[in-house]
């Protein structure tokens, strides 16, 4: 059987960047690989490694990037594309994702949220790509009882009816405050998934990675998962101004969509709780536990908003809080769980 090395180079082989060296990029959560080459002229470009024989499919993303770039958003151009063995020749748009670059230079944190924040405004301005699902109550409720199915169940053991429970009562609540999917929604939007491309105009200054989950959602779920992010604080004050600019660009209503952002950004938490435990037990990932803490924060600050007022108390009640002797146990669980 060839393998996928092989697979890569006969393909890589096939463009402008035959014969060079394929270096090793960070990954990210799923099972896609990420590298950069150099072209014999020294120009750049990134090869996606989406195996099929693991689950992954290039068609989706084909078809968001190429919807972002007819609105003018930043996607990686497509220079070359295998599909039936998985491989994506990218344009190249650097390093500097925006949880590298506010380490680095402080004083842009601010153009580069205002950045993302203006993306979202004119991914929403814009008819939705062609085809997408509904990330509907039914969805987000199911996905939110990871919680429990996940992070729960390695604490404390599975409980079906609990967390049955639980989605049932969730997927009432945003049935009655979150019905609508009108706009395009990302799904993975935060610092490690934007570059920052100062010499690019307005929102193209927002590079996009990571969007192949695109769905049809709710407004406030991008904003939320941009400044509600697992893996850096936004300052409270950012997270303030991003809120007042989307509502001001798009004549929100900020009660509204107040309420909106905090029950998705519960739901959001929630789901992430539930991923993060199953990328350690199941996916053998245990670096993932680390950042539990700061979403559990996340959610208990949102918990705290009054629309969620009916189910907080479930929640506080059936879910660990994350002390470390519970955070360990999650690593020691690391790799011990089969897939279903």
């Amino acid at each position: 059987m060839t393998s996928r090395a092989d697979l890569a180079r006969a393909f890589v082989d096939q463009t402008a960047w035959a014969g060079a060296a394929i270096t090793p990029l960070a990954g990210d959560a799923s099972n896609r690989k990420y590298f950069r080459l150099l072209s014999s002229q020294g120009t750049p470009a990134v090869l996606m490694d989406a195996d099929p024989a693991k689950g992954e499919d290039v068609r989706p993303f084909l078809h968001v990037a190429k919807h972002l770039s007819s609105i003018g958003l930043s996607a990686p151009q497509i220079l070359a594309e295998d599909q039936p063995n998985g491989f994506l020749l990218l344009e190249d748009l650097g390093d500097d994702l925006f949880a590298r670059v506010v380490l680095k230079e402080p004083s842009l944190e601010a153009p580069m949220y205002e950045a993302a924040t203006d993306a979202l405004i004119a991914l929403h301005a814009a008819s939705p790509a062609d085809g997408l699902k509904a990330y509907n109550p039914e969805v987000m409720a199911r996905m939110a009882a990871l919680a429990w199915h996940w992070y729960r169940t390695g604490l404390l053991g599975a409980d079906p009816a609990r967390e049955a429970a639980f989605q049932a009562a969730f997927q009432s609540l945003l049935e009655a405050h979150v019905p609508d999917t009108p706009v395009m929604i990302l799904r993975d939007y935060h610092a490690e998934n934007l570059l920052w491309l100062p010499d690019r105009n307005g929102p193209a200054k927002a590079g996009q990675l990571d969007f192949q989950d695109a769905m049809l959602g709710h407004p406030a779920y991008d904003l939320v998962s941009l400044l509600e992010d697992a893996r850096r604080d936004v300052p409270y004050e950012i997270m303030q101004g991003m809120i007042s600019r989307y509502c001001g660009a798009t004549e929100t209503n900020t009660g509204h969509f107040l309420l909106a952002y905090h029950l998705l950004g519960a739901q959001r938490n929630l789901r992430i709780l539930g991923v993060f435990a199953r990328l350690s037990m199941l996916g053998g990932k245990p670096h993932y536990v680390d950042l539990i803490p700061r979403v559990w924060a996340h959610l208990m600050n949102d918990l705290k908003h009054p629309v969620l007022a009916g189910i907080a108390p479930l929640i506080r009640a059936e879910l660990p809080e994350p002390t470390p002797a519970n955070l360990q146990k999650l690593k020691d669980l690391c790799g011990t769980v089969q897939a279903p």
